[in-house]
């Protein structure tokens, strides 16, 4: 990556940092709940890494899971974050382009980072390189067929399902996916799809939510969207 543009992306990174909790709100539930859907397949023990893990919500849970973590993040703000949360994993300051491990891993995790990056093919197939034989890749991201969305492209808030939203545009989001799009960077990137899957079906926005449910209803819309992957609010892929 070019010097200019290498400077222009981390300040961006650090711009979306400062004004981003990801670990607030439903937002957080969401997380704490993909760490229970991959808990269902993921190989405890073996070494992980995880690209983009912000605060460290979800790097938390892999702590508890994993002996051997590296964790990568473009920045700084959320490295000070995590060497402070978490002394035992080793964490890099990178972008995810100048990232060099050095090794292999048995599993990587990419928690809502493909939306966020420039090149997401380009990505997954360095994420290939960097795993071990039989090893695992863990990805989600948000759906862009989410039912909460449907109906904003119905009430005219957006002119398509696909389109950035205000939350979107804050979290630093360059891209809303659907299922066959999610798919389909895996198949170009030569990964074999083990799991698709989605959760949380979500009618209504996150500040409506809060506003008004109970942590009963908001876990079972969740669990009622993985009935549901191709209009949840959130899908997630595991490959190899």
């Amino acid at each position: 990556m070019p010097e200019a543009d290498r400077s222009s992306e981390l300040e961006r990174l650090e711009s979306v940092a400062a004004g981003a909790r990801y670990e607030e709100g439903v937002n957080g539930t969401m997380i704490s709940y993909l760490a229970r859907v991959y808990d269902r397949y993921w190989a405890p023990g073996a070494s992980c890494l995880e690209l983009g893990p912000a605060e460290g919500t979800f790097s938390a849970v892999l702590a508890e899971r994993f002996d051997d973590l590296t964790l990568v993040d473009g920045s700084e703000r959320f490295c000070a974050m995590l060497r402070e949360r978490l002394p035992s994993a080793t964490v890099v300051h990178a972008l995810f382009e100048d990232y060099e491990p050095g090794r292999r891993f048995g599993t990587i995790v990419l928690g809502h980072v493909l939306e966020h990056v420039d090149d997401p093919p380009a990505l997954l197939r360095r994420a290939r390189a960097w795993l071990e034989p039989g090893g695992r890749l863990f990805a989600a991201v948000p759906n862009a067929r989410s039912v909460h969305r449907q109906a904003a492209v119905v009430m005219g808030l957006l002119a398509e399902e696909h389109e950035l939203n205000e939350t979107d545009h804050r979290l630093g989001h360059r891209r809303v996916y659907d299922p066959e799009s999610f798919r389909a960077e895996f198949h170009a990137a030569g990964f074999e799809i083990e799991v698709f899957g989605g959760f949380w079906l979500k009618p209504v926005s996150n500040a409506q939510i809060e506003a008004s449910w109970t942590p009963e209803m908001l876990d079972a819309f969740m669990r009622i969207g993985e009935r549901y992957p191709d209009i949840a609010a959130e899908l997630y892929v595991i490959a190899r």
